[in-house]
């Protein structure tokens, strides 16, 4: 085993042909220190080079194509952001322009005028003549004729890599070099024989192989299938065992008497009754937090769902056993918005509710942190600041954090050291996530999901308007606010054009004051550039019924919570994304009246926002919107932790692999349920394989 890892861990300069200027280049723009790491930079695509078509025959698809001929001409053109080089490139049919923006200079050195190349790139047109910028080029020669492929390998690079001569064609070059240097004895499987048999994969080697430079399609599919299988298996096995390890080493306070407090809640001081889908998932709870063993549950619902009363029920429990309990929020807005509504809902039971947020006062923060100590404060609601130091509990039992995926890892991490034993721990989240990314980002947890509404809620009906519907808009909340409703209007915000965007808001705002001219109509306004007073201020009007429209910004995305406002007007919308559409969304259709979202958007749509539009008035179901979203932007970065670990497949696709993202955790939930301790001697290589990866891998269930 070691010669396989002292082979694959050889640094990446020593490969024939990089060297240490290309190397540090590898290591800056890919990560790519090792042979390992470019053996593992798969191809993101496979173009048919044995194919060259003719210059006459470039039309308007937007295909790709690979053409041969010559450089007729060269010249750089226009000044500062607008230089390019511009080369007229010939063959026997015609003449079709190709442009680099970028890296001019050196690709002027390196092209040579009456030399044959080889181009391959796409085709778009402009001012009726085609063109084709970036294209990979390369000089004819008879080895490169040789090696033209039906499944040539694309990469990605970036400009200072090809700068290197590292584009697409220099890193296929690179992984020649280095895939004729594998053997079946530095590339060995890593995965068990039981594995490789049960499902008649093809070994590590051969799928290592295959997939730089692919003999058939068959055996590309056949390689794709070992290395994705591979990937998921592991991420997969490894969430699933250190949950199982969760269960059998951390040992959680057990919860097992439901008393006064919880049952008095109940029975005479419920708001509503409980969905079915409530009442399940407080049953998991209970479960759990009677086990013995360390609760770490997340729990999805819907905006309106109901969760912070799920998650009041379980703090009851935890009081009912002598234990604190706290919840977490990600800003001060949706801090206070728990504060009122758990405050008012406990009110009758003597319990003490406090809250700590940074703008809390020095001397109302000492005596919260006496109170806090003495056990006074049952529970304690607040933002980032629960997590400071000089917050010192007396019994905390249970910790609820609210979209979790706000916080950084270390900031939940440092609320799992507030008890010598850990607390539980209960993470809500609105945002609803797809199955495949559930599986993978929370995978050690254990799941629950509130499936059904309150009843007596409606569907909230959802309009696309377009700026030619303007007065109609206006016509409609005039409506609205007639019968004693209130509006929202939202505004984007994306930092990089933030000045451009409150500029929009200021404007928008101007044009509604024009509409609904006061005394009739007052209007609210709430930006990021407010300060906090001013801000609760203006939400405080809104609130109090004194001015019937709010315009905002996102700052109103979580946490506002007002039954009487029924229409949200989202402006610009192709502009958000769609679980932002719908978190907005959520924020009406809390009362019993029915409730509005009007989607503005500018008539010149591009496809998937069209598609987003649609997606919004055809559905309210956040599932089914979340897997949209999936396939629209990819996996992203839905935890908002950026760390590394969680979603960096380097070959599997969420999207696409759903169904093999099943089989591979279904495959290692058989191996545990086999040998929970993965102690057998066929499972010592699955040991050694996560060992390895342990190390840039982070767990969701230590809450960081």
């Amino acid at each position: 085993m070691n010669s396989v890892n002292s082979f694959l861990d050889t640094p990446i300069g020593y490969l024939k042909g990089i060297g240490p200027m290309r190397a540090e280049s590898f290591q800056k723009e890919l990560q790519i220190y090792t042979y390992k790491d470019l053996i593992t930079h798969y191809p993101f695509r496979y173009v048919d080079r044995t194919k060259f078509y003719n210059i006459q025959e470039v039309n308007e698809d937007g295909g790709s194509y690979q053409l041969k001929g010559f450089i007729e001409s060269m010249e750089t053109v226009g000044d500062k952001r607008n230089k390019r080089l511009v080369v007229k490139f010939r063959d026997r049919t015609g003449v079709i322009e190709l442009i680099w923006f970028q890296g001019q200079k050196w690709m002027s050195e390196k092209l040579k005028l009456q030399t044959e190349y080889i181009i391959y790139g796409k085709a778009t047109q402009f001012n009726y003549k085609f063109n084709i910028s970036h294209p990979d080029i390369e000089v004819v020669s008879e080895e490169i004729l040789s090696q033209q492929s039906a499944f040539q390998s694309v990469y990605h690079s970036t400009e200072k890599l090809k700068f290197r001569n590292l584009d697409s064609e220099g890193i296929r070059r690179a992984q020649r070099a280095l895939s004729n240097q594998l053997t079946t004895q530095n590339s060995v499987d890593t995965l068990t024989p039981t594995i490789i048999s049960d499902f008649n994969l093809i070994s590590k080697h051969d799928a290592l192989k295959q997939i730089h430079f692919p003999d058939s399609k068959e055996l590309l599919e056949k390689a794709q299938f070992r290395l994705k299988f591979e990937e998921l298996f592991y991420n997969q096995l490894k969430l699933l065992r250190s949950n199982s390890i969760r269960h059998q080493v951390t040992r959680g306070f057990v919860f097992n008497k439901v008393g006064d407090v919880f049952n008095s809640f109940y029975k005479n001081h419920m708001p509503f009754e409980l969905t079915n889908a409530q009442k399940r998932v407080v049953k998991e709870i209970r479960i759990d937090m009677g086990s013995g063993k360390q609760m770490s549950r997340l729990v999805q619902g819907d905006v309106g769902s109901g969760k912070t009363l799920v998650a009041l029920l379980s703090m009851l429990l935890a009081i009912d056993n002598g234990f604190q309990a706290c919840l977490m929020a990600p800003t001060e807005i949706l801090a206070k918005q728990h504060f009122a509504t758990i405050s008012e809902l406990v009110e009758p039971l003597g319990i003490k509710v406090d809250i700590l947020t940074g703008s809390s006062k020095t001397k109302a923060r000492r005596i919260l942190h006496q109170q806090l100590e003495a056990g006074d404060i049952h529970i304690l609601i607040g933002t980032h600041a629960l997590i400071e130091d000089v917050v010192v509990f007396k019994n905390l039992g249970l910790v609820v954090i609210d979209e979790q995926h706000r916080f950084g890892v270390a900031q939940r991490g440092k609320m799992h050291k507030k008890n010598v034993q850990p607390p539980h721990v209960l993470i809500m989240t609105a945002t609803p996530i797809p199955r495949t990314l559930a599986m993978t980002l929370y995978g050690d947890l254990d799941t629950s999901i509130i499936d059904e509404l309150p009843p007596g809620r409606k569907p909230i009906t959802t309009m696309h308007y377009m700026e030619s519907q303007r007065l109609r808009l206006i016509g409609f909340m005039k409506e609205q606010i007639a019968l004693g409703r209130q509006v929202y209007v939202v505004y984007p915000l994306i930092q990089e054009s933030e000045k451009l965007d409150f500029q929009n808001l200021q404007h928008g705002y101007d044009c509604l004051v024009d509409d609904f001219k006061p005394p009739q109509y007052q209007i609210s306004i709430v930006h990021g550039k407010l300060k906090p007073q001013e801000k609760e201020f203006e939400m405080q009007r809104f609130i109090n019924k004194q001015t019937q429209i709010m315009v905002a910004t996102t700052v109103i995305e979580v946490g506002v919570n007002i039954p009487n406002a029924s229409v949200m007007v989202i402006e610009s919308a192709e502009r958000f994304g769609l679980a932002q559409l719908h978190q907005l969304r959520g924020r009406v259709g809390r009362g019993a009246d029915q409730s509005y979202c009007v989607l503005m958007t500018s008539y010149k749509l591009g496809a998937d926002s069209k598609l987003r539009m649609e997606t919004m008035v055809r559905s309210n179901d956040g599932f089914e919107i979340s897997e949209v979203d999936l396939r629209l932007r990819g996996p992203g970065d839905l935890d908002g932790t950026q760390q590394s670990g969680v979603l960096d497949f380097k070959i599997a696709d969420l999207v696409h692999d759903g169904q093999l993202l099943q089989l591979a955790r279904s495959t290692a939930q058989t191996i545990l349920n086999e040998d929970e301790q993965l102690s057998l001697p066929e499972n010592q290589l699955l040991v050694r394989q996560l060992a390895m990866q342990a190390k840039s891998k982070s767990s969701w269930s230590k809450i960081g």
